[in-house]
């Protein structure tokens, strides 16, 4: 097997973006058709290495996409494979390097029937690429669906026929994958859902377009990972104390107290040096009776909030786990945005401002501190339905879209969380369990990205930094997870990040 894969990229490429890509390698002396005999020779590369030499049927459509799959037959077949080929359409029609490698190949090709299917323990999904543009049907959609409902061991080409490249959304239909071999980079689709859950092992192959093309593309998307934000990341020095580790505040609702607590106690284990809760003086005594490494101050009306805000030496300041949907949680969010802390906004300060998102929007603008809103998809539909975001876009878009209208960094939480930030870039986090549904996740989330703020991490680093260490110890801690167990096993996660990031120096 020749094929070099590409192992931890960064970069997401959207579909226009690899077609620039391809034809940047052009550029560098790599025709077309080397770069599809090199692609379909990693098809076949990873069909091997999955199943070995078992029958397969290659189902090939009408454009490069179906050329990969005429070289991966041809491949396969040169290595004493059984393949069976199946074509959208007529050899006549194929164009280009699709039509080369159509009459390099010397064996039947057959109409696209499920028959084809018959005897057959693997399928190669040649069909359609990430950039496809209308829903699958007719014969290729009854071959999906025949995928399906068989069950049949499948590798997709680029992406599953019908997920779409840019978004992960499944346009009529797509086959369950257990193998995705894509090209260079990895596209938006393959991390975000429902594509993600369909694309299996997502396989990158090195097909010789040279790294300088990015250069030229300057992408803006990426996957997140410690290789995005380790220059951003603190580490404590011999020289450090409380202060140089960063303030960090919490504003604390009067009845759901938990909220606060979560996200306080987040703060403190990510490195924040000090945290505080603000709270109501109806609920001092319970605050009171939590951790004692973190304080807590009274502050029975906003002057008082407004005090603490004044203080110089804090760092970050959050509003909304557990504030309630109240003129005091608005006024704490504006009176925050005021301040010279960074700003994290979520839960209920969020919702406050459903019926008048602007008012949120201007003073985020007139903030010249860092800002971050963490929303949950109702929460961002509360927030955005009645503004220019289109919310019926792919989350990516959405949370994009929402940033720069904004003025703040967009923590889009969910499985697939999109972190975007006003400058246009996107990151697309891919390591959240389901262990993550539980209540009061989402607190903690929120107190690990006031935690690193305080530490002087830049908004769009600092979110996505959180987001990855949320999932990390999540990860870690397994099944039976609750919301306490996550900060509870951060240590461990910034352990292994620390030591890890040592290495790597």
């Amino acid at each position: 097997m020749t094929t070099r894969w590409i192992k931890n990229s960064l970069e997401l490429l959207t579909v226009s973006e690899m077609y620039q890509a391809d034809l940047g390698a052009a550029t560098f002396g790599f025709s077309g058709l080397e770069l599809m005999e090199r692609a379909g020779t990693a098809i076949a590369d990873a069909v091997q290495h999955r199943w070995g030499l078992r029958p397969v049927a290659i189902l090939c459509g009408p454009g490069n996409n179906g050329g990969d799959g005429f070289v991966a037959a041809r491949a396969l077949a040169d290595r004493g494979c059984v393949v069976r080929l199946g074509l959208l359409g007529d050899t006549a029609a194929l164009r280009g390097d699709a039509e080369v490698n159509a009459r390099r190949w010397t064996g039947d090709v057959y109409p696209l029937t499920p028959d084809l299917l018959d005897g057959v323990e693997v399928v190669v999904d040649a069909l359609f690429g990430a950039g496809l543009a209308r829903e699958v049907d007719g014969p290729a959609r009854r071959m999906v669906d025949e995928i399906n409902k068989r069950k049949i061991a499948c590798l997709a080409v680029d992406v599953p026929s019908g997920v779409h490249g840019d978004t992960g959304e499944v346009l009529g239909a797509a086959p369950q994958a257990d193998v995705t071999v894509t090209f260079f980079r990895r596209k938006p689709g393959h991390l975000l859902y429902p594509g993600r859950g369909l694309c299996g092992d997502v396989r990158v192959a090195d097909i010789g377009i040279p790294e300088d093309v990015l250069e030229e593309i300057d992408p803006a998307n990426f996957s997140n990972g410690p290789q995005f934000w380790r220059d951003e990341f603190p580490m404590p020095s011999a020289h450090s104390h409380k202060y140089t580790r960063g303030h960090a505040l919490v504003s604390g609702g009067r009845e759901l107290t938990g909220a606060a607590r979560l996200a306080a106690y987040a703060a403190l284990r990510v490195g924040a040096g000090v945290v505080s809760i603000a709270s109501h003086p109806d609920a001092l005594a319970v605050y009171r009776s939590g951790r004692p490494s973190i304080m807590v101050h009274a502050a029975v009306d906003i002057q008082a909030f407004t005090d603490l805000l004044d203080d110089p030496r804090l760092g970050s300041v959050l509003v909304g786990p557990g504030n309630g949907v109240s003129e005091e949680t608005r006024a704490r969010v504006l009176h925050a945005l005021h301040a010279s802390a960074a700003c994290v906004i979520d839960a209920d300060a969020i919702s406050v401002f459903a019926n008048d998102p602007q008012v949120l929007f201007d003073a985020i603008q007139a903030c010249e501190s860092d800002v971050v809103l963490t929303p949950h998809e109702g929460e961002f539909g509360r927030l955005f339905d009645s503004t220019a975001v289109d919310c019926s876009a792919g989350r990516l878009t959405r949370a994009k879209a929402a940033a720069k209208l904004s003025g703040a960094v967009v923590i889009l939480k969910g499985p697939d969380t999109v972190i975007a930030g006003p400058d246009g870039r996107g990151v697309i986090n891919s390591n959240a369990p389901a262990d993550l549904a539980t209540a009061g996740s989402g607190d903690v989330l929120a107190g690990l990205v006031l935690g690193l703020l305080a530490q002087q991490m830049n908004a769009l680093e600092a979110s996505a930094a959180a987001v990855w260490l949320h999932g990390e110890a999540a990860n870690r801690f397994g099944a039976g997870l609750i919301a306490d167990d996550i900060a509870d096993t951060l240590p461990q996660v910034l352990q292994a990040l620390r030591t890890a990031l040592s290495v790597d120096c």
